[in-house]
């Protein structure tokens, strides 16, 4: 009697929790008017894991940007930026465990490249720091103006929050980009040959992320 009482408790208490956990997961996926079984999950997947390493490489640079110049005239420019780029990672580590995303398997080397291409520039002046954000900025703008035309031509509809968001970050990308132009990037050192070398590595690191 006794076990059978506490089989029947044990019982009801999996039952309980795998009811909360569906209504759990429906209200999650429905919140964000997308589920699992009515979207392309490997542009899905494609789009969110290389947005989340953007981001967070861009986490990074600012990083090793603010190392060397946080206690300078350009550090609070510098960390408003960084504070955007913080809540953009923050909403790619949501959508991953959202979409059950799994991470680039390069994040541990985007840690490492991320920190010494922005400790890297900021060494050499705040111009060459500002150069860095104006080639990186305008790398992601353009990325994710190709996933917004990715997911148009998919359905707008069905992609309408995702594509909301997209759309958000690349206008602070765009706004991180003039304020690099507006903190006299253009007059860095051998400014064309170090945007145009960052924005190389930018492509290899987009091409890799998405698919490792």
């Amino acid at each position: 009697m006794v076990a059978a009482a506490v089989s029947s408790l044990r019982l009801c208490g999996v039952r309980r929790r795998w009811a909360l956990q569906s209504i759990y997961s429906s209200v999650r996926f429905c919140g964000t008017g997308m589920n699992l079984d009515n979207v392309n999950k490997a542009v899905l997947d494609r789009i969110i894991r290389v947005d989340h390493a953007g981001e967070y490489g861009a986490n990074r640079i600012y990083a090793g940007q603010m190392a060397i110049l946080g206690r300078t005239s350009v550090g609070p420019v510098i960390q408003q930026m960084w504070n955007q780029e913080k809540e953009h990672l923050k909403k790619f580590k949501e959508l991953m465990i959202m979409y059950r995303v799994r991470p680039t398997v390069l994040l541990p080397f985007w840690n490492i490249t991320g920190f010494v291409l922005g400790a890297g520039t900021a060494l050499l002046g705040r111009k060459s720091a500002m150069a860095c954000t104006v080639a990186v900025e305008e790398s992601i703008s353009n990325h994710y103006n190709n996933q917004i035309r990715t997911l148009m031509e998919e359905d707008p509809e069905k992609y309408r929050e995702l594509l909301e968001t997209i759309k958000k970050f690349r206008d602070e990308e765009l706004e991180h980009h003039d304020t690099g132009l507006d903190h006299d990037a253009t007059l860095a050192p051998a400014y064309s040959v170090l945007k145009n070398t960052i924005q190389i590595g930018c492509k290899a690191a987009i091409f890799l992320s998405e698919r490792i």
